[in-house]
């Protein structure tokens, strides 16, 4: 038999994906989904409904057909059982804003050689966050992270058990997720979410909008230098791994050791690599969109991260899947 000679459908592929990420931006924007779900589900009914002519109606609908995101039969196009929950407006697990997250920056990603040339003296250790992170930007960015923060925060609280705990420390805690939904299911814990001063402000109005202020507090704070509560026996650090770099993220863990009341226990919730250094692709990417922000942050490693525990001096350390392919729980326990 002769061996089959490599072809190039598959990098192809690769070199427009960003065209597949365009179409479904559109279809986000255009809530092409939601008019789906409301049955305006062939060609003619969604061009009315999107304000848009049929052709263009229809060439959108075969490339998420193609792209499985909605199903074809005859004239009629129905939503992927994950469109459906995740990308219909008005739905409590609506996540569209966080599907155009990275839209922003588009036109850098299409200058990553240019990033990737740059020297480490003119990296910047917090990345985007720069002297121009207004509290507009900071609004901005956390209304797509909202939606994904809470179904994530969720996922967290079912799977630990903070019973008899008295307070949380959430480094880097953006909106306040998982301090919101810790006070919602837990009466008697409290909560202090820690970040840069312009996202403190968005994340106090994230705690008001769910009406747990008399629990939960948003304080400035710098996690990698300023000083950490010393009152809290839970820390939780979830979706910024990647920002910082081996040394930042070695010196955060020891802090938050060194700040934890005895037998307290820290939680982080990385993007984390596998040890070998291989994958999975949504944490690789994440390290290197740092890259694009201009910051010495990388994707670290499962064993990175039990090893910066183990440096600070945590026991009972675990690994455990957080969201498959994409997030990883590393916990330990400070004695």
């Amino acid at each position: 038999m002769t061996e089959k000679r490599p072809d190039t459908v598959r990098l192809q592929r690769i070199s427009k994906a960003s065209w597949e990420s365009a179409a479904l931006m559109s279809a986000v924007e255009l809530d092409l989904f939601t008019a789906i779900s409301q049955g305006h589900d062939d060609i003619v009914s969604a061009a009315r409904t999107l304000d848009i002519e049929p052709v263009n109606a229809e060439r959108l609908l075969v490339v998420l057909t193609a792209m499985e995101l909605v199903s074809r039969e005859g004239e009629r196009f129905t939503n992927a059982d994950d469109v459906e929950r995740f990308l219909v407006r008005g739905k409590p697990t609506y996540a569209g804003p966080w599907m155009l997250f990275g839209k922003p920056r588009w036109d850098s990603w299409g200058r990553l050689t240019e990033h990737l040339k740059v020297k480490q003296p003119d990296q910047r250790l917090l990345g985007m966050y720069d002297d121009t992170f207004t509290v507009e930007r900071a609004r901005e960015y956390h209304e797509a992270t909202y939606s994904i923060g809470m179904g994530a925060a969720r996922r967290f609280h079912r799977q630990v058990s903070l019973n008899g705990r008295r307070k949380i420390m959430d480094l880097g805690g953006g909106s306040g997720c998982y301090c919101i939904v810790a006070a919602q299911t837990n009466d008697n814990i409290r909560a202090e979410v820690l970040d840069l001063p312009p996202v403190v402000v968005v994340t106090r109005d994230y705690i008001d909008q769910n009406g747990v202020e008399d629990r939960v507090i948003a304080s400035p704070c710098d996690f990698t230098r300023d000083a950490l509560p010393t009152d809290a026996d839970v820390a939780i650090m979830a979706s910024n791994l990647p920002q910082y770099s081996r040394n930042i993220i070695a010196g955060v863990v020891q802090r938050v050791f060194d700040a934890l009341l005895p037998g307290g226990e820290f939680h982080l919730i990385g993007e984390m690599i596998n040890p070998e250094g291989t994958g999975p692709l949504a944490p690789a990417l994440w390290g290197l969109s740092e890259a694009v922000s201009r910051s010495t942050g990388l994707a670290h490693s499962e064993s990175d991260c039990t090893g910066y525990f183990e440096a600070a001096g945590f026991t009972d350390i675990s690994i455990t899947e957080f969201i498959p392919e994409t997030l990883t729980r590393v916990s330990g326990i400070k004695p």
